[in-house]
Formats: structure tokens, sequence, C-alpha cells
């Protein structure tokens, strides 16, 4: 839980649970892991709940944010079945929070919706991890049978290599979002990003008028520095839904 976070697509991060397992190529290299594992020294593959400290501290947090949960594990996991009917109450007793919750594993989103979800709660955005077009298709037509007042993408890590003549299939996975988040990998093993592929996403989120955030580029010299902004062609991508937060 964080009431601060260095995501620069939220103002906050929560997580009601901890841990998660690989589903796809994305996964190689998880942030989540990596911190779990080396700072904290647990079991990543354990999944568990927080403590109730951190589990209901939005309930705490009175003015309006941009919540992400759950950034080190997966909000739809099946492990966590036995807590998410709580986790639900939380991001209902909050109405003043946007809630973003981010899966790999859009399949398990149906049955696992709070009962009067309905056409979706106002104050929740879902979104997919989509690192190849392949999964970002794959994973955005089954969201868009989920009711929700905001589909977004995250297309990162993006490990799509860039082919000419491909420029309809980005369009046909950008315009399934309402929003498109793109970063690439860093460090010193990170798998590069192409920035041609990269590019091509945003000329087709901007034929099919969805908002762009572009996170960083990646490279082998790690993270960009705190505040240094993530250019493409001479410009920062910085754009949300156009929705009430």
């Amino acid at each position: 839980m964080a009431r601060t976070t260095g995501i620069e697509w939220t103002d906050s991060t929560c997580n009601f649970w901890v841990g998660c397992r690989a589903v796809s190529p994305g996964c190689a290299r998880c942030y989540a892991r990596t911190l779990v594992e080396g700072r904290m020294g647990g079991d990543f593959s354990v999944v568990r709940r927080t403590a109730p400290a951190t589990f209901n501290a939005a309930l705490k947090w009175k003015e309006r944010l941009l919540i992400f949960t759950c950034s080190l594990s997966d909000f739809f996991i099946e492990d966590a079945d036995p807590w998410r009917p709580d986790a639900w109450d939380v991001i209902r007793r909050t109405p003043q929070h946007t809630w973003l919750i981010l899966t790999k594993r859009p399949e398990l989103i149906p049955g696992r919706l709070p009962p009067d979800w309905g056409l979706g709660y106002p104050n929740v955005w879902l979104g997919v991890s989509g690192e190849t077009l392949s999964l970002a298709w794959t994973r955005g037509s089954l969201l868009k049978r989920v009711p929700a007042a905001v589909r977004f993408l995250s297309a990162e890590p993006w490990l799509e290599p860039y082919m000419p003549g491909f420029s309809d299939a980005y369009l046909s996975v950008v315009s399934m979002f309402d929003w498109v988040i793109i970063g690439g990998e860093s460090g010193p093993a990170c798998r590069p990003m192409d920035i041609r592929s990269a590019r091509a996403l945003v000329v087709a989120a901007g034929v099919s008028s969805v908002p762009v955030f572009l996170k960083q580029l990646g490279g082998p010299v790690g993270r960009k520095r705190d505040h240094e902004e993530a250019v493409m062609d001479g410009r920062t991508y910085k754009e949300f839904p156009a929705v009430p937060r």
C-alpha cells in the first residue's frame, strides 16, 4: 500500500493481497516479483492477504485519488477468491476514489464480479495487460464482454516487433479500449521495446481517438529518473480518459 507512488499514471497503490504466478511472456521480468522476493524476502508464488491496515487503508483517504490495485498481484487470481468480497466492499465504500484494476486473467472476471456490479461501478476502470498484439487482442476481446465504466490496455512491457503493413491490426486492438498505457522494459537484461511498434500503437490510438499515456521507453540503463519525461518523436503523452475522476 502506498499513499503516493512512483507509477506516473496513478496517484496511489493499494494491495489487498500480494503474490502471483507467471502466465505470459511479460511476466518474465516482473517488477513485483523482484520487489517481493528481493526487498521483502517473501515467496512471490504464495498469494497472501495483506494486513488489515494495508487492506483497509483507502477507507481513510478522504481526497479523490486514482488508485491502482493490485500492483503486487492480480486482482482476479483464483487464490484470492476468499478475500475478494472484502476488497469489493472497500471499493464500494470509497466512491470518491477511482480504482484501476489491471489483470492478465480476464477470463476470470465474469465469475468474480460483485452481485451489484450491474453495468459496472462508476468508480472502477478495468484493464488488461497486453504485451503483444495477439495477447492484447485476446485479452481485450474477453474484457469487452464485461460491463465497465472504462476499459484500458496496459501495453507494458510492449514486446511486439514492428512489422510493416500491420496498421489494421494495431487499429483493431486499440479500438477496443478507452485508454492505452505504453511502456518499455528497463534494466540491464531488458528486452528492448521496438519504438516503431510503440509508435504504431500511438498512431492507432490517435486515429481511434483513444488517449495515450507513454510511461517510459525502457532501456538497459534502468528506469528513467524521477520527473524525467518519456518523449517520443519530440512529444510526451500523458493523456487520461475524458471521464470524471
